[in-house]
């Protein structure tokens, strides 16, 4: 029988019938959202960017959803499920939205509960339990349980950005469940909300309290008496069918009501991925934190003979983790180039053990890694053997581990990979020849290089494949591969799923898993809690075929129209770069690195970086049943990047290397060719060009800008916020007081030389870092060259998706550089922005220019000049001053900051360098009319708080003018750049 690809009907169809098919019901979607924003105190949606940014999780499967609501409390979710009730419309709760096995995803309305609904209800520290709402994320929650010295013990990758809610869905683990166990071992109860209506609490019973529940009657006792009658029916059959593993999370949870005493239901949900009940609250287990902990790592020559040696290590101790890494991730997190102080830090061998100790002092934590060295014939002197006590120092050792999904979706010299069977477990004494016989069967498939790693402890094994999945060969051999792999697995003993559950990709292979009748029993538990099979159908019980629903498959053609940016990285296509995106979800993070400031300030999805590209995969319309119907002229995608702000956060903190500034430019130019722009693309998108017309009478100018009634008037033209004061021009540009300085410039060719390059804002607006900046570099021993003629790297251009323009303007400046690139002259940046435009951008818009691929190796910042080639050696005087530092974004996202600590060290600055995100002003982001309110939700998110803590003082380092415009807007500091503060010192 040939393979079917079904696929849900999209949001175009809506708009012209207003009905959707889902199995056998119709529903009158018109009405029911109607209902639901009548009923519901939340955010209803069913837009087409909506749609769009919920369409799939981070698998491989894609289904539109009707609608998405975001409830405000958790009365309104209860509410929403009843109207979707009445309406018969299938229902999805939602998460973070990282499921990898197609859970997150259905042609239903989703409830994402993760915007309004993450509340800490309650915290009972002397039982250590607590109250949470769904939506809560695992971080957070840590965070505020800190203070009780307690946690919640499992702790998945995600945990950034991971919710409760959608974590008890999963039955999440990650690598700390070696102590602490699954999601399942630290649920105590639920309040739950069945689809017909029933809301209770659940948890474990004995058999005498069971009784006394099933007596009182009622819908919650019927529901008892019944899941009782299933118990004694399948009893025998769950005891046999259930394998006794540390990981096994594929099924639904039915041991839990065969227990020796009783049952417990709340422990039967977890895991069930939303298809039999919603979950409203959840009564949680902690931890005590461990303040202190150690970690080894040891060498091994292969990732089989690692998962060997697991099993002697679990003999010798009690980690609190025992993690693995595999020589072809390695392979992969170096040729991304992706966290390599962390490579270094391993010892030898092929592939690697991590395990990690914790106590509650470090000579308690010390202890336990010498006794399994001990323990195992080693020592820490062996070169195969590296320890560490020092938390900073084993962040970077773990970062290979962590890197993992991201390194594998992506990898430079491979197809694309895909999971499908990401998360395959079994008993950890067995797990060293489950690997080869693995192995063996990815090379019968022509699967090469799978990169393994994972939870060896608990014989867990993570692994992204490269499935041909836009092929309708390649997807029939998807198929046979899961089926093959699904017995193999089987036949150790072990589960389908260790980790990441069953969903659409594993639903129809658990018969071989566990038998027609275990599976005829998941299928009257369903019917129990969720008869009308409204509850995320078609996933775990009577599920959807496993090559059905695919987000990309053998029909899917997207658009491929030629483009303005080159994408080097992508083959030369926009479509490969929008693919980068898997899902991973770090961009819904709500603090540390900068990725994504939006998300932050809205807590929306189509505003983080992965709903943006979401958007952009559906506006490509590789489907016939896109909701974005209208491609380049999307609204709904104009929308979701209008509040983008350009950092390019995503391309450095985005494990996939998302660059998302990049695809807004794009979007920008072709959504805007040959049609009228807003008024602030030529406003602020010109300011270059502006600023040399306002040089000429900058006084004038100034007058007006800031002249009560004119000025307002001004801006309001301009399209810029009427918050916002314009920067005033300086009385003489930079590069004017170059000229009259009057001294002979260096030669290209002169080995001190150095040219000083006059960006827009040094050179019109903050002249006195320019000159700074000389100083300092003449006292380094430098010849010091500034180009007299108007120059410009094209930024502005280039952020307002006026690509045609920037590549002409990049071009123009090439040529008036020629005579110093074609020397090696170095070439000194002051503002970030500006600088990054030469260090990558300019790959992207001129990507054969010869000239350009030589600039981006000459162009520097004035850090790394200092610190790397000084003609003496650099020695500054000796500041001796505190300092905290806005790191601007592009110097984060592009060109680093290691140079800067350094020079800083050198000076004896003692830097506090703020971990904040982006300042929110982003270049011209922050001053276009509309964008205010989220630039300072950006600048507020832990920028200006930190100022205000800040001693007066301490000084205030910033080199990105438009961080020390948003510093001075927003409280009463005043920043200074990196050459200012030397500077000052040279000249004392």
């Amino acid at each position: 029988m040939a393979t079917q690809h079904t696929r849900g009907r999209g949001a175009a169809d809506l708009r012209d019938g207003q009905t959707w098919s889902v199995t056998a019901h119709r529903v009158d979607t018109a009405a029911l959202e109607r209902d639901l924003r009548r009923e519901v105190d939340g955010e209803v949606r069913f837009d087409a960017g909506s749609q769009g940014a919920y369409a799939t999780d981070s698998s491989n499967y894609r289904q539109v959803p009707i609608g998405v609501v975001l409830p405000r409390t958790v009365e309104d979710g209860v509410r929403a499920v009843r109207v979707c009730r009445e309406h018969g419309a299938p229902v999805l709760s939602r998460g973070g939205g990282t499921s990898l096995a197609g859970q997150g995803t259905n042609a239903a309305v989703v409830l994402d509960w993760s915007k309004y609904c993450h509340a800490l209800i309650s915290c009972d520290p002397e039982r250590r339990t607590c109250v949470v709402e769904p939506g809560i994320v695992l971080d957070r929650l840590n965070a505020e349980l800190s203070r009780h010295s307690l946690r919640f013990g499992p702790a998945p990758s995600t945990h950034s950005h991971c919710t409760l809610g959608g974590m008890i869905g999963n039955n999440s683990c990650g690598a700390s469940a070696q102590a602490f166990g699954k999601t399942v071992d630290n649920v105590r109860r639920l309040e739950i909300l069945t689809y017909d209506g029933l809301r209770c609490w659940v948890g474990p019973l004995s058999e005498q309290e069971l009784t006394s529940v099933i007596e009182r009657g009622g819908e919650r006792g019927e529901l008892h008496r019944r899941l009782r009658e299933v118990r004694d029916r399948y009893r025998e059959r769950i005891r046999a069918g259930y394998p006794d593993i540390p990981r096994r999370v594929s099924g639904y949870n039915l041991d839990s009501l065969a227990l020796e005493d009783g049952m417990d239901v709340a422990a039967l949900l977890v895991g069930s991925e939303g298809t039999l009940a919603t979950v409203l609250h959840a009564e949680l287990d902690l931890v005590p934190t461990m303040p202190h902990k150690a970690l080894v790592v040891i060498g091994y020559p292969d990732v089989a003979a690692a998962a060997d040696a697991a099993t002697e290590l679990r003999a010798h101790c009690d980690p609190l983790m025992l993690e693995a890494v595999g020589g072809e991730l390695a392979h992969f997190i170096r040729e991304e180039g992706m966290f390599p102080g962390s490579l270094r830090l391993l010892p030898r061998g092929s592939s690697w053990l991590y395990a990690q100790f914790g106590g509650q002092t470090r000579e308690e934590a010390d202890e336990q890694v010498r006794r399994l060295l001990s323990g195992i014939g080693k020592s820490e002197q062996d070169d195969d053997v590296a320890i560490s006590d020092d938390p900073a120092r084993e962040k970077r050792m773990l970062h290979a581990r962590e890197a993992g999904l991201g390194a594998t979706a992506n990898p430079p010299d491979m197809p694309e990979s895909w999971s499908g069977w990401e998360d395959s477990a079994v008993p950890p004494e067995r797990l060293g020849d489950y690997l080869r016989d693995l192995l063996a069967l990815f090379a019968e498939f022509g699967y090469e290089r799978p990169a393994l790693y994972g939870h060896f402890g608990h014989g867990c094994v993570h692994v992204r494949i490269p499935f041909r999945l836009k092929t309708e060969p390649g997807v029939l051999a998807f198929r046979r591969f899961l089926r093959r792999a699904a017995d193999l697995v089987v036949s150790y003993g072990g589960s389908l799923s260790g980790e990441h559950g069953d969903g659409q990709a594993r639903g129809e292979l658990l018969v071989r898993m566990f038998g027609g009748d275990l599976v005829r029993a998941f299928g009257e538990v369903k019917d129990l809690f969720d008869p009308s099979d409204r509850m995320n159908p078609g996933k775990v019980v009577r599920p959807r075929r496993l090559d059905s629903d695919l987000r990309l498959g053998p029909d899917y053609r997207p658009r491929t129209d030629a483009t303005f940016l080159g994408y080097p990285d992508d083959g030369g296509s926009f479509h490969q770069g929008v693919l980068r995106c898997v899902g991973i979800g770090n961009c819904r993070s709500s603090s540390g690195g900068v990725m994504c400031p939006s998300y932050r300030a809205t807590g929306e999805e189509e505003h983080s970086t992965r709903g943006r590209a979401r958007l952009l995969f559906e506006m490509l319309q590789g489907h016939a049943d896109s909701p974005i119907s209208d491609g380049w002229r999307s609204t709904a995608v104009h929308d979701a990047l209008d509040l983008c702000l350009a950092c390019k956060g995503c391309k450095s903190d985005c494990p996939t290397g998302v660059d998302m500034a990049s695809y807004k430019a794009e979007f920008l130019a072709q959504h805007y060719r040959h049609r009228l722009r807003p008024v602030a693309h030529y406003s602020l998108g010109w300011l270059p060009a502006l600023a040399q017309v306002a040089g000429l009478a900058p006084r004038a100018v100034n007058a007006a800008l800031h002249t009560p009634g004119l000025g307002e008037l001004a801006k309001r033209a301009a399209g810029v916020a009427p918050e916002r004061d314009a920067p005033r021009f300086a009385r003489w540009d930079f590069q004017h007081q170059w000229r009259r300085r009057g001294s002979a410039p260096p030669r290209p060719g002169d080995p001190n030389a150095v040219v000083l390059w006059p960006d827009t804002f040094t050179n019109h607006f903050d002249p006195r870092i320019g000159r700074a900046a000389v100083a300092v570099l003449e006292h380094a021993g430098f010849s010091v060259a500034v180009p007299e003629q108007p120059v410009c790297c094209g930024l502005t251009w280039v952020s307002t998706g006026q690509l045609g323009v920037a590549a002409r303007v990049l071009r123009r400046t090439m040529r008036v550089l020629r005579p110093w690139i074609e020397a090696g002259t170095p070439v000194v940046g002051l503002e970030p922005s500006c600088t990054a435009v030469f260090r990558s951008d300019s790959r992207e818009l001129l990507p054969h220019d010869e000239d350009a691929a030589r600039l981006r190796e000459q162009f520097h910042t004035l850090a790394e000049l200092l610190t790397e080639r000084s003609p003496g050696g650099w020695r500054p005087p000796e500041l001796g001053a505190d300092a905290v530092v806005q790191t601007h974004c592009h110097q984060h996202a592009v060109l680093g900051f290691d140079a800067d600590r350094q020079a800083m060290r050198r000076a004896g600055i003692d830097a506090d360098v703020l971990d904040s995100g982006c300042c929110g002003l982003a270049g011209d982001f922050g001053f276009q009319r509309g964008h205010y309110d989220v630039s300072m939700a950006c600048a507020e998110h832990a920028l200006l708080p930190a100022l205000r803590r800040t001693d007066p003082g301490t000084l205030v380092l910033a080199d990105g003018f438009s961080c020390r415009t948003q510093i001075a807007h927003g409280s009463d500091r005043r920043a200074r750049h990196l050459a200012e503060v030397l500077a000052a010192e040279v000249h004392r």
